[in-house]
């Protein structure tokens, strides 16, 4: 879907597609550098990072794996619940392995701080963080992301992947969502 689709709906677009795309490619060859000579799992979070995790795979110059977690914070609403559950764990054992955890946004740092430990705890070679987006104002617990797209303000966006009560994430650009649509 075009923003043109939902212009009404947004106060205005911070990326297009193409900006997105070139971002993603500049990330792939960061990690694949970072990487190279190890085996690397590519863990997606659920549901949002879909876009993110395609793209930035498919900008991938080498092999790896992938796999995908689905948890929630949010429910809803626009704002963590700061309760964490598992909704679909892994199907692979990460033991031994260099994990980059793949999401679309850190927003308050609850769920992905939860996850890192998570999955720290099965005994991974190492963890990592690879997000498209980071609010650095609304973080709540310190997450440090080893890749970040870009930093944003505390607004709330959509597209990409990026939802609103599951609407917008086929929006290939991301865009703030107008407070009239959520309030």
């Amino acid at each position: 879907m075009d923003s043109s689709h939902v212009e009404h709906d947004l106060v205005n677009v911070l990326f297009t597609e193409a900006q997105i795309h070139d971002r993603l490619g500049e990330m792939a060859q960061q990690i694949s550098a970072d990487y190279e000579g190890h085996d690397l799992l590519m863990v997606g979070v659920l549901r949002g990072a879909v876009m993110v995790m395609a793209d930035l795979s498919r900008a991938m110059p080498g092999h790896l794996e992938m796999d995908w977690m689905a948890v929630t914070s949010y429910g809803s609403g626009t704002k963590s619940s700061g309760v964490v559950r598992i909704l679909k764990d892994l199907d692979t054992d990460i033991s031994g392995r260099h994990v980059l955890i793949v999401d679309e946004i850190i927003d308050t740092g609850l769920t992905l701080s939860w996850l890192v430990n998570n999955l720290s705890s099965r005994r991974p070679a190492s963890v990592e963080i690879a997000t498209l987006l980071r609010k650095p104002e609304a973080l709540q617990m310190p997450v440090e992301p080893k890749y970040v797209g870009w930093d944003i303000p505390n607004e709330f966006v959509v597209g990409y992947g990026l939802d609103y009560k599951e609407r917008y994430r086929n929006l290939r650009d991301i865009g703030t969502l107008a407070p009239h649509v959520y309030s």
